[in-house]
C-alpha cells in the first residue's frame, strides 16, 4: 500500500491573493447586510413581523461576523486571531438565537398579528439569489487558505440564505392564507439554526489549520481538512 500524500497548503503568494479575496468578499457582504438590516428592521416593524425582524437583526449579527473575519486579516498573523474572530461569531449566532426565539414565542402568545409586507417578501427574494453566491465564494477561498473563521462566516452568509427562504416562505403565506402564526414560526426556525451554526462555530477553533493541511490524506477531506472541519452541510 502506498503512503499517503501531504498536503502542503497554498504558497505565500497564493496565500496572498486569497487573503484580498476573502477581505473583498467580507467587505461586499458587509455592504449588503448593512442595506439589509435597514430596510427589514423598519419594513418588520411597519408590519409587525417577528420573523422580518429577526431577518434584520440576523443581518446585523452578519455584519458582525463579517468584520470579526476582517479584523482577523487586517493583521500580520491572521492565525493568531482565528480563536477570537470564532468566539465572536458564535456568540453573534446566539444572541440572535435568544432574542427571536424569545420574540417569537411572545408573537405566538400574544395578541400582535404580523400584516402584509411587499418589502419584505421583495427583500426576501432577493437575498435568497444574492447571498448564495457570496458564500460559497468566501468558502472556496477560506478553505483553501485553511481559515475557520473565514468558512465560519461563509456559513453565516449560508444561514442568511436559507433564512431567506423560510421568511419568504412565513411572509407568503401570511400574506396569501391569513396564517398569521406562519411568521413567529418562521423566526422560531431562524432561532433553531442560529442555535446550530453558533455551536458549529465555537467547536470550529481547530478546524482548517495549517496543521489540518498537513495530515495524511487518509484523514482529511477533499479540501485538505480534517474529518468534519470545514466541510459544511
Amino acid at each position: 500500500m502506498s503512503l499517503p500524500l501531504l498536503g502542503l497548503g497554498p504558497s505565500p503568494a497564493r496565500r496572498a491573493v486569497l487573503s484580498r479575496r476573502v477581505r473583498l468578499l467580507v467587505a461586499a457582504t458587509i455592504t449588503y447586510n448593512v442595506i439589509e438590516a435597514i430596510v427589514a428592521i423598519t419594513a418588520g416593524s411597519i408590519a409587525s413581523s417577528t420573523a422580518l425582524i429577526g431577518f434584520g437583526l440576523d443581518s446585523i449579527i452578519e455584519v458582525s461576523s463579517a468584520a470579526a473575519v476582517a479584523w482577523q486579516f487586517s493583521g500580520k498573523d491572521p492565525e493568531a486571531r482565528e480563536k477570537v474572530a470564532l468566539r465572536i461569531i458564535a456568540v453573534s449566532f446566539f444572541a440572535l438565537a435568544a432574542y427571536v426565539g424569545v420574540e417569537s414565542v411572545r408573537a405566538l402568545l400574544g395578541d400582535d398579528r404580523a400584516e402584509h409586507s411587499t418589502i419584505g417578501l421583495v427583500l426576501a427574494a432577493l437575498s435568497l439569489a444574492i447571498m448564495p453566491v457570496l458564500s460559497a465564494a468566501q468558502r472556496r477561498a477560506g478553505r483553501e487558505l485553511g481559515s475557520a473563521s473565514a468558512v465560519a462566516d461563509s456559513k453565516q452568509t449560508l444561514l442568511c440564505t436559507y433564512l431567506s427562504g423560510v421568511l419568504l416562505v412565513g411572509l407568503a403565506v401570511n400574506s396569501l392564507f391569513g396564517w398569521w402564526w406562519a411568521d413567529p414560526v418562521a423566526a422560531l426556525v431562524i432561532a433553531v439554526v442560529a442555535v446550530k451554526e453558533g455551536r458549529e462555530a465555537w467547536r470550529g477553533d481547530a478546524c482548517c489549520s495549517p496543521a489540518a493541511a498537513l495530515t495524511p490524506a487518509s484523514s482529511t477531506d477533499t479540501d485538505g481538512c480534517a474529518d468534519g472541519c470545514c466541510a459544511g452541510d
